[in-house]
């Protein structure tokens, strides 16, 4: 740990025993933001030296750091229905992604009934919003407001064609609440412009919010501005048009996360708030993404695909410059937020609470069976899924339809080099029948809207 980690954290202990600080009755505001496709080391506080994230880094030196953070699936839909329900995606009928557009590759539909962050934050008072995108449904009743948030800013599909014109395939599926909108501008600054307007709102009400603010980047397609572009050609000029690209395009992120961390100073709303912010799956290789050292990336179930960052700042809380070695995922969110606000989560979620760990309290490792999953169609898939389970240190990958399933220990072997199922069989034998249970739990509930 560094020395200044160090001692913000002694501090923090001894503000601790002379105040009794415990969890103020007073309920937070809840920011949560997520990124798309962002890649486990693309910020400089990683270690990354052709990048600069000072906004990341931030919440890194003022908040605690999860080393072992993952997304629910390595690709959109699935992990943002892991993280809006506490579950498995596969048992809220979101196996793969949503395109309810394209119905002959549409892989999900989220399950009736279900009830989602913001619907469970309701019963304690919290007004809740989401800006940028949601990909859960571009169709009634799957939409935003309809699903529990009170104001909706953004986008419903799963990805733009342009940053610039927002279309996808021709079609606008930019909105406030349910009526179509025509912003003007780079996406990034179009929600951004957003939050912080719905920021400037909040601060002039007593009443708690949820605000989940999803941006698309750095998802395809790699459209920096021009001026980030040249400011990072300037300062890297070694990085391929690629790299120079991607990096521009997460700088931007970056400073629109600063404007929104800059904008809860201003309105005096900080220190009453918790971010935590994250990504719904690795990031592209093709894209020249870095995803740490660990395998592989975006769409492929191994590390590099599901890892992802995970920054928690709660100012008085949060002891600044911490981290974690906790396994933790996507869908443990849901359950914290709702211990910190003292509602009871639904008794059958996967998800468990983290709140102790960020409360700097001894935290064991639940007991439990960790399943990521991504149906998928087209000559890849074939409208069968790619799977991962993970008992303990060892994980069981399913990284291609066609191939044999392979085994690896985690721990030993992080970047997943030696395939130990023909070696440890008794092991692959025990994870392949929980593998099987996943599936068959997930199985009972339908991954197709109703016919008509």
């Amino acid at each position: 740990m560094k020395l200044t980690a160090l001692f913000g954290s002694m501090m923090f202990a001894v503000a601790l025993t002379c105040s009794a600080f415990a969890v103020d009755a007073s309920k937070p505001n809840i920011i949560v933001i997520l990124a798309d496709d962002l890649g486990r080391g693309e910020y400089s506080d990683f270690g990354t030296k052709d990048i600069q994230t000072p906004n990341i880094d931030r919440l890194c030196h003022e908040g605690l750091t999860f080393d072992n953070f993952y997304a629910n699936s390595c690709v959109c839909s699935p992990s943002r229905a892991a993280l809006m329900t506490g579950c498995f995606p596969n048992r809220v009928g979101v196996p793969g992604v949503i395109r309810e557009e394209d119905q002959d590759n549409n892989w999900g539909w989220l399950a009736q009934g279900v009830r989602l962050f913001p619907q469970l934050l309701k019963p304690a008072g919290y007004q809740s919003a989401i800006v940028g995108k949601w990909h859960l449904g571009i169709n009634s009743p799957n939409t935003p407001t309809e699903r529990g948030f009170d104001r909706f800013d953004g986008f419903l599909g799963d990805m733009m064609d342009d940053y610039w014109t927002h279309l996808r395939h021709g079609q606008n599926f930019m909105r406030h609440n349910q009526e179509v909108v025509s912003p003007e501008g780079h996406a990034t600054d179009v929600f951004t412009d957003w939050a912080l307007r719905y920021l400037d709102e909040r601060s002039k009400s007593k009443e708690p919010f949820f605000l989940y603010l999803a941006y698309n980047a750095p998802h395809d397609p790699i459209q920096p501005k021009p001026d980030w572009l040249a400011k990072v050609k300037a300062r890297e000029p070694g990085l391929s048009e690629k790299r120079a690209k991607l990096v521009a395009l997460i700088e931007h992120l970056d400073d629109g996360i600063g404007k929104v961390l800059a904008k809860l100073d201003e309105t005096g709303l900080a220190k009453n708030t918790i971010v935590l912010f994250s990504s719904d799956n690795g990031g592209v290789l093709s894209n020249e993404a870095n995803n740490g050292p660990w395998r592989s990336g975006k769409t492929h179930m191994y590390e590099g695909g599901l890892r992802v960052p995970c920054m928690v700042r709660w100012p008085g809380h949060v002891a600044p410059g911490t981290h974690s070695n906790r396994v933790a995922l996507l869908m443990d969110i849901l359950p914290t937020a709702l211990e910190i606000v003292g509602q009871t989560p639904p008794p059958n979620i996967d998800g468990v609470s983290f709140l102790p760990t960020l409360l700097g309290e001894t935290q064991p490792e639940p007991v439990r069976d960790l399943y990521f999953v991504w149906r998928e169609g087209g000559l890849l898939h074939q409208g069968d899924a790619t799977e991962a389970l993970r008992q303990g240190d060892w994980k069981l990958v399913r990284d291609n339809v066609f191939a044999p399933i392979e085994l690896y220990n985690v721990k030993d072997d992080p970047k997943e080099t030696t395939d130990l199922a023909n070696k440890e069989k008794s092991t692959y034998r025990n994870l392949s029948v929980a593998l099987r249970r996943q599936i068959q739990r997930g199985g009972g509930v339908p991954w197709q809207p109703p016919a008509k």
